[in-house]
């Protein structure tokens, strides 16, 4: 087990403490370990660090370890965990907010993830909604798999849960605004 000398690292790091809360504007320290999050947590399976560890390396200042975590990118926001919490930390919004600082520092445990993210945000933007088989393929190519899942395509295009083509929503001047101002307050999308 590692030893972490934690008066040296919570003072080197609590500028990235006070940005977090500024940032998510949430208070990390109000989180007093009770373990709920984790408890409720449908992801909890497949994270590196469960919700709670992440709560417990953030209030230590051990950001540099809470961004490098599988679990901020891993998480699907179903807001679970904030849900749970005693002491209405909302834990979601704290995951969220260190997923966009990690990719800021250029910090990007889970590609994959990453990439999606990205290529659905386009998606929405350019027409409003979703383009799910545009997502798909785009997914697949830009992701090295241009062949995954490539046999439920055709049964999906069939049974009309997948459009051949997109569908944009009738005015998409109200979304293209959104993103502009996420752009305009430093935003990347």
């Amino acid at each position: 087990m590692e030893t972490v000398e934690l008066t040296s690292a919570l003072a080197g790091s609590q500028q990235s403490l006070a940005e977090l809360n500024q940032e998510s504007g949430v208070r990390a320290s109000k989180c007093y370990q009770c373990g709920k999050c984790t408890a409720g947590c449908p992801v909890a399976f497949a994270m590196d660090k469960t919700p709670r560890e992440i709560m417990r390396l953030v209030q230590l200042g051990l950001m540099d370890e809470a961004l490098q975590s599988h679990t901020i990118w891993l998480c699907a926001g179903c807001v679970t965990c904030s849900t749970r919490c005693p002491r209405e930390v909302d834990i979601a919004r704290v995951m969220e907010t260190l997923r966009i600082m990690a990719r800021r520092k250029g910090i990007v445990a889970e590609k994959k993830i990453d990439l999606f993210h990205s290529i659905f945000l386009k998606s929405v933007e350019r027409f409003g909604r979703v383009y799910e088989l545009g997502l798909v393929l785009q997914n697949n190519l830009q992701g090295l798999q241009p062949f995954k899942d490539v046999d439920l395509g055709p049964a999906m295009l069939l049974k009309g849960k997948i459009a051949l083509l997109p569908h944009s929503i009738k005015d998409n001047g109200e979304v293209k605004k959104i993103f502009a101002n996420v752009r305009k307050r430093g935003g990347k999308v």
